[in-house]
C-alpha cells in the first residue's frame, strides 16, 4: 500500500510517500511495482496489527491498499466503484446511485459490497476472479459507470471531463494501475474522525456518514460483526460486464489538444468555458484565492452554479497541490471575465528533479 503520512497532523496536507523506508521491522514486507516508464516502487505490505501499528506511528491516517496482492500485482481481486459527488449534489442522490450501481453489478454476475467513504462520497467493491489485467478491470468498472448512467441520468454521470459533470460521477478510474482508495475500517483525516465503514445493504438507504465515527464504529463492530466477512466466498468474474461493454460500443475517449505550428501537443481545448484562477499548495490557499476572485467580480459569482467552481486536487511529486477553475457556462457571454494571470501560480514541479518529472516532459 501508499503510504499517506500525515506528518504535520490532519490540519496540513498529507504526504503521498509510494516507497517504503529502508530501514522498516522485519514484519512489514515490500513488494516492488514496475511503472511503464522504466521506474519502480517497493511499497509496503501489512500483514498483520503490528504492520498496522508501525504505518499509524508513521503518521498513517486513512490505510491506502492496491487492489492486488503481494504474489500478482497485475491482476486485481477487486473491482472499485467509488461515487464521487460533485457541488451540491445531496447525500440522498448518493445513495441512490450507489442502489442503481448495485443492480448493475449483481445483474452482471457480481456481489456488491457497499461502505462509506468516510469522506462525501460512497464505495462499492466486488471480490472478482484474478484473470484480468488493470486494463480490463478498469474497462469493466467504465462499463458499470456508463450503465449506471444510462439508467439514471438525472442522477448519474461517467463523464472524463469534470466540468462536463452533473450529479454523482461514478469513478472507473479508481481501477486504473497504481490508484488507490481508502480501506475498509480506514479512519478518515476529519474533525470528528469519520470510519469509511462497511454497511449491509439493508443499511444503505437510512445510512448516514456522520454515524460512523471511531467513537462508534468499535462498538457497532464488536455488537454486530463485519458485514464484509463474506466477501472472500463471493468471488465472480467480468465476463458479463465486457460482454456489455462490447455492446454498448466504444467508451468517451480524452479529446486529444491542438497542435501548435511546432507540431507539439498543446493544452486540451475544453467545450466549456473554462478559466482558471489559481495554482495554490493547500486547499486553503485555493480558497483564499476563490474568495479574492469573488471579491473582484460579485455579479459573476451570483450567477454560478455550485457545480461551476472546480476545485482540482492535482497530483504531485509527493502530495496534492490544488487549482481552481470557473465555468462559466452559466454566466451571459458578454459578462464572462477572461483569462487573467493567476492570483497564485504555486510549481509543484519546481526544484524536482525526480522520475515523475521526467515522464512529464
Amino acid at each position: 500500500m501508499i503510504l499517506k503520512r500525515f506528518v504535520k497532523g490532519i490540519t496540513e496536507e498529507a504526504v503521498f510517500q509510494k516507497r517504503a523506508p529502508e530501514k522498516r521491522p522485519d514484519f512489514v514486507d515490500v513488494a516492488e511495482l514496475k511503472y511503464a516508464s522504466g521506474t519502480s516502487a517497493k511499497e509496503a505490505v501489512i500483514h498483520d496489527a503490528a504492520g498496522l501499528a508501525w504505518a499509524v506511528n508513521m503518521g498513517c491516517v486513512d490505510l491506502n491498499p492496491h487492489p492486488v496482492r503481494a504474489d500478482d500485482l497485475a491482476h486485481p481481486d477487486e473491482l472499485r466503484v467509488d461515487l464521487d459527488p460533485m457541488p451540491g449534489v445531496q447525500w440522498r442522490q448518493i445513495v441512490d446511485v450507489a442502489l442503481v450501481a448495485r443492480e448493475v453489478l449483481e445483474e452482471h454476475g457480481l456481489t456488491a459490497w457497499p461502505k462509506t467513504s468516510g469522506s462525501r462520497g460512497f464505495h462499492i467493491y466486488a471480490r472478482i476472479q484474478r484473470r484480468w489485467p488493470f486494463k480490463f478491470v478498469r474497462l469493466a468498472a467504465q462499463t458499470v459507470a456508463r450503465e449506471v448512467e444510462r439508467r439514471a441520468p438525472e442522477l448519474a454521470t461517467a463523464r472524463w471531463w469534470k466540468e462536463e459533470r452533473e450529479g454523482v460521477f461514478v469513478d472507473f478510474n479508481q481501477n486504473a494501475f497504481d490508484r488507490t482508495v481508502a480501506s475498509a475500517y480506514s479512519v478518515r483525516a476529519t474533525p470528528d474522525a469519520r470510519v469509511s465503514t462497511p454497511l449491509l445493504w439493508d443499511e444503505v438507504a437510512g445510512c448516514r456518514p456522520e454515524d460512523f465515527t471511531i467513537a462508534t464504529v468499535p462498538k457497532r463492530f464488536a455488537d454486530h460483526g463485519d458485514p464484509w466477512e463474506g466477501m472472500d466466498d463471493h468471488v465472480g468474474t467480468l465476463d458479463a460486464l465486457l460482454d456489455l461493454a462490447d455492446r454498448l460500443g466504444p467508451a468517451e475517449k480524452a479529446p486529444k489538444g491542438a497542435r501548435g505550428s511546432s507540431g507539439n501537443v498543446k493544452r486540451r481545448i475544453s467545450k466549456m468555458p473554462l478559466i482558471e484562477i489559481a495554482r495554490t499548495k493547500t486547499k486553503d490557499e485555493a480558497m483564499a484565492a476563490l474568495d479574492d476572485w469573488r471579491g473582484r467580480y460579485p455579479s459573476v459569482a451570483e450567477t454560478l452554479e455550485p457545480a461551476d467552481i472546480l476545485v482540482d486536487g492535482m497530483r504531485g511529486p509527493s502530495s496534492i497541490w490544488y487549482r481552481i477553475r470557473i465555468n462559466l457556462q452559466h454566466v451571459p457571454e458578454d459578462q464572462r471575465p477572461p483569462q487573467e494571470p493567476l492570483l497564485a501560480d504555486y510549481n509543484p514541479w519546481e526544484n524536482y528533479s525526480g522520475p515523475q518529472w521526467m515522464r512529464r516532459r
